[in-house]
């Protein structure tokens, strides 16, 4: 859709919606599709596929048709948009219940869902409902969902297009091509789930996101409507947790204290060169697997027998994708390669959409302000406010047009014509807030927003939009996920008291990487969270620099009674960066897979070039570089070092030298590490 196009749909949209009684195609050709139609024929195409279009943003168009013709006349039939058509309706929300929203919409981090809960956001905005408020304590939580394959199946769900990947089946542990109609997805157990109709088999089925083993494509030629009153997450309350089971592993003496933290009966080695024996209880095999793989050969699982097959595949997976001819490393000269589709016009469109109102609730911002706002650059910005100061009625007077200046870049705006409010949420957009708000759980209580009995600011915001979203509110029930409220509850409350009294903390942390639990003395700044995960960030005495810490592995925190230094402040970045870089880091260059293409946002990459097969090619800082094995075992075939090549042989050995345990290739010589 071109910038003219644009500009059409625009006027079109004010020409109907600024008549009462309606226009006709003659009175729309003749002023809104002047020139841009050479026929009759063509004007009609060219109407209809407009017609659609503003529906799709949200704009019913009414027909009206003169009384006793029997039927619809093209030359009698009028057009209109009502004044209140799809409109978003006042919400008025307080400081605590936009503080909730906000958490809601920032823990799509990167998701599908994410660019619609801040469009949502935007909207709010937009109307004047929306409190500007800070996050509580620095607490930033946020969600990772299932890589490319949430975002595949999420905008196949709402396009209502069926969807076709490769699957590890559980009853067989055989890979096998599914078809599927997408009617849900969901979190449950700290897996993302599909919820559908198996067209190969005939019935509705649940498929984990982790257990595909293709990228998942889109059946454009087919299309499907999901049962009536379909919620995901009353499908996923009825799945059960796997059943409690014991690993016994063989593990290295004075090795992985983490592991050993967790194990309920510990056998020591009986002489020299043999082995712990550790007893631990899990329930997911494909969870416990991917830890386990990552400590590669100084773990070897000897019961039971589906854990160890977990194990063996993620590390022969690894080791075959080491073993893949070199692969020629070519990057742009610009910095990494955006994984997001490319801007359109119809972003434009929906971006105007949103424009006029904020500008008429916000007269006199920055102009570059308003551009941060939006996500956009000063430059796209004034391109979108050429066109509106061009468009208006059909008529054409001066009267007749949007009234929008920018006075030493501060933007005014005096004429509306009645784009003053923002169009109502799209189902997507309602699904981002809704689900998100149903995740946040006892988090608001927490982080000390629910300090008040009489007053629940989750309950009050997520009915106030629920009837904002209208129909569109069906759409929640397609997307459920897990509470994000942390399971160190006390840790969590004990760091966000010391964050709000300015104290410092004192942490006994382990380290399973380097097997050491060592003390620390630190300044705490703000909790975030990926998934259940939570973290501190904090700037650390001891090491004298910033540094993340998880909640998880804190073995003991409290207040030492010493205020915080001042050293150095919270970061006003979001997200929280996962890691911190230093100047000791190391370079490396990883092939991703299309499934694990995702790891170049999450560990920051600082160059990407993108592959044919939709993998991806980056060059990433890691702090450590003697961690590298075990995060390339870890990945199970996701991710391999292409550069350097001492690295790429030191991890090639680690994976070897794992799987020489169980009768799979011998390493050619020690492990690394």
């Amino acid at each position: 859709m071109s910038a003219s196009r644009t500009e059409r749909l625009l006027n079109l949209l004010l020409a109907l919606l600024n008549t009462r009684v309606g226009l006709t195609r003659a009175v729309l050709r003749e002023k809104v599709y002047h020139g841009s139609a050479e026929n009759d024929v063509a004007f009609g195409r060219m109407f209809e596929r407009d017609k659609v279009e503003l529906k799709q943003f949200g704009f019913e168009i009414e027909t009206l048709t003169e009384p006793g013709f029997g039927g619809e006349d093209p030359a009698t039939t009028r057009y209109r948009i009502g004044k209140d058509s799809n409109r978003l309706p006042d919400v008025s929300l307080t400081p605590a219940e936009s503080t909730v929203l906000l958490l809601a919409a920032q823990l799509w981090e990167r998701a599908a869902l994410g660019n619609a809960a801040a469009s949502a956001v935007r909207k709010l905005q937009a109307s004047g409902g929306f409190s500007d408020v800070d996050l509580p304590a620095g607490v930033q939580p946020r969600i990772k969902p299932a890589g490319q394959a949430f975002d595949d199946v999420v905008a196949a769900m709402h396009s209502r297009h069926a969807v076709r990947f490769g699957y590890l089946a559980g009853s067989t542990e055989r890979e096998e091509e599914r078809e599927v109609e997408p009617w849900g997805l969901g979190s449950r157990f700290g897996q993302w789930y599909l919820v559908g109709f198996d067209r190969g088999r005939g019935a509705k089925r649940i498929f984990r996101l982790s257990r595909m083993t293709t990228a998942v494509s889109v059946v454009s030629n087919s299309s499907f409507e999901p049962p009536s009153g379909f919620n995901a997450r009353a499908e996923l309350d009825a799945l059960n947790e796997l059943p409690l089971q014991q690993a016994v592993l063989d593990v290295d003496p004075g090795r992985l204290l983490a592991l050993r933290k967790r194990a309920i009966s510990v056998e020591e080695a009986a002489g020299p060169g043999s082995r712990d024996r550790l007893t631990v209880d899990f329930r997911d095999p494909d969870q416990l697997a991917e830890e386990l793989s990552s400590y590669g050969p100084h773990v070897k699982v000897t019961e039971p027998a589906d854990l160890r097959t977990a194990v063996v595949r993620r590390l022969e997976a690894a080791a075959a994708f080491n073993a893949a001819p070199p692969l020629p490393v070519v990057f742009p000269e610009a910095g990494p390669a955006p994984r997001a589709r490319k801007r359109t016009s119809e972003d434009q469109l929906a971006r105007m959409l949103q424009l006029v109102p904020f500008l008429v609730h916000h007269q006199g911002l920055h102009i570059q302000e308003v551009a941060d706002h939006f996500g956009i650059s000063r430059k796209a910005l004034i391109e979108d406010l050429k066109i509106l100061i061009c468009s208006g009625l059909p008529e054409g007077y001066p009267d007749d047009l949007l009234d929008i200046q920018w006075e030493n870049d501060h933007v005014y705006i005096t004429e509306h014509l009645d784009l003053n409010r923002p169009v109502r949420f799209s189902g997507d957009e309602a699904a981002a807030l809704l689900t998100g708000l149903a995740m946040l759980g006892d988090l608001p209580e927490l982080a000390g927003l629910g300090e008040d009995p009489e007053q629940n600011p989750l309950e009050s915001v997520i009915i106030k939009l629920t009837g904002a979203a209208g129909e569109a509110a069906r759409m929640a029930g397609t997307v459920s996920g897990q509470s994000v409220a942390p399971s160190q509850s006390q840790a969590f409350a004990t760091v966000t008291q010391a964050i709000k009294d300015g104290r410092q903390l004192h942490l006994s942390y382990l380290s399973p990487q380097r097997d050491t639990v060592t003390e620390r003395d630190v300044d705490p700044l703000r909790l975030f969270s990926l998934d259940s995960v939570w973290y501190l960030e904090a700037y650390c005495h001891s090491r004298t620099g910033l540094r993340n810490f998880r909640l998880d592995r804190m073995v003991d925190v409290e207040q030492n009674g010493r205020p915080v230094s001042g050293e150095v402040t919270a970061g006003q970045d979001f997200p929280a960066r996962l890691f911190t870089p230093g100047e000791d880091d190391v370079y490396v260059v990883l092939e991703l897979t299309r499934q694990g293409a995702g790891i170049a946002e999450d560990y920051y990459a600082e160059r990407t070039a993108a592959l044919p097969d939709g993998g991806m090619v980056a060059e990433i800082r890691f702090g450590n570089a003697d961690l590298l094995p075990m995060f390339i075992s870890q990945q199970g075939g996701a991710a391999r070092i292409v550069e350097p090549p001492e690295l790429r042989t030191a991890a090639t050995r680690w994976v070897e030298a794992a799987l020489s345990q169980y009768g799979g290739r011998s390493p050619q010589d020690a492990p690394a590490g």
